[in-house]
């Protein structure tokens, strides 16, 4: 049976009607369901790896928050995050508190069968304008510093001066100093290489002096003096020769693996800045069913099986 209730002001004051609606319909908010079981063997812990949600007296249904890794449930396969259990080894759990299931499959010796109705969603559905604007806020305020964050109100929802973030920053700056190492290397062989080509000149000057100089003295310091500055030619096209090759991988780092790994990076901190915005809205609506509660009221969303919290 669902709950659904009816709000009238009165004099500033909500009440709350209560009504049966057999007729109607759970709104699973586009998602299709459907039903299965599994039977999971515990460990020597007495544990089959999940951990329950919901259930009396705020929501109607009971579901799996999370499966743990190495455990039966994450081996079986079969169950995820958000699927109702709607019994245990035959028995109803409807109408219970998540306290009692657990104490029931704690309860079963061995092996434990799970009734369960899976939810299946339209991910991209899934985020709504309220996710991108969250995804928004994360990332303007990742660029601000704490104190203007705090003067903002922004700091209690969002993580500022993430680690990934100054990672990219960190990058950013790694990938100016090589820049400014390749261009600044280049300018100085670039320099070697006209002075290298001088030498040469020079060397070739002096080897026709040497040549056509008839007193054999002279002649033989020409020529020696030539040689000296083709050695010199020699020895800087093979430090060219040597260094060339550094400035290529150096350049390849700067063009191939900084641009892979800041794309990495930003890939890694959309998904981050994706979780939070999701984990901010868990929190929101986590604090309006307290909210609700305290006021006993009731909350659509919960009364109708807490489907957009799964």
């Amino acid at each position: 049976m669902i709950g659904t209730y009816l709000f009238c002001g009165n004099l500033g004051k909500t009440q709350a009607k209560k009504m049966d609606c057999n007729d109607m319909e759970e709104d699973t908010l586009g998602m299709t369901i459907t039903s299965g079981t599994c039977t999971l063997k515990k460990d020597k812990q007495n544990l089959v790896g999940i951990s329950i949600g919901g259930g009396a007296p705020l929501c109607p249904c009971l579901y799996i928050v999370q499966v743990f890794d190495n455990t039966a449930a994450s081996r079986d396969g079969l169950l995820a995050a958000g699927d109702e259990i709607i019994s245990v080894n035959g028995k109803p759990v409807k109408g219970r508190t998540k306290v009692e299931v657990a104490k029931l499959i704690q309860s079963i010796k061995s092996e434990v069968t799970i009734h369960y109705n899976k939810l299946h969603a339209d991910r991209k559905q899934g985020k709504t304008l309220d996710i991108v604007l969250k995804k928004m806020k994360h990332r303007v305020v990742e660029t601000m510093s704490s104190t203007t964050a705090d003067a903002l109100g922004l700091s209690r929802a969002i993580l500022c001066n993430d680690g990934l973030i100054k990672k990219l920053d960190e990058l950013e700056r790694t990938s100016d100093l090589y820049r400014g190492l390749i261009d600044h290397t280049r300018g100085i062989l670039k320099a070697i290489f006209e002075l290298a080509h001088t030498h040469r000149n020079f060397g070739d000057a002096f080897a026709n002096i040497g040549a056509r100089e008839p007193q054999i003295k002279a002649s033989e310091g020409f020529t020696k003096f030539g040689e000296a500055h083709r050695q010199i030619d020699r020895y800087a096209i093979t430090l060219l020769r040597t260094v060339k090759p550094m400035i290529t991988d150096l350049n390849t780092y700067l063009s191939k693996a900084i641009p892979d790994t800041r794309l990495t990076i930003q890939k890694y901190a959309d998904a981050k800045f994706e979780y939070l915005s999701y984990c901010l809205k868990v929190k929101e609506m986590d604090d309006d069913e307290c909210s609700y509660a305290a006021l006993q009221e009731p909350l659509y969303r919960v009364e109708t099986g807490n489907y957009e919290y799964r």
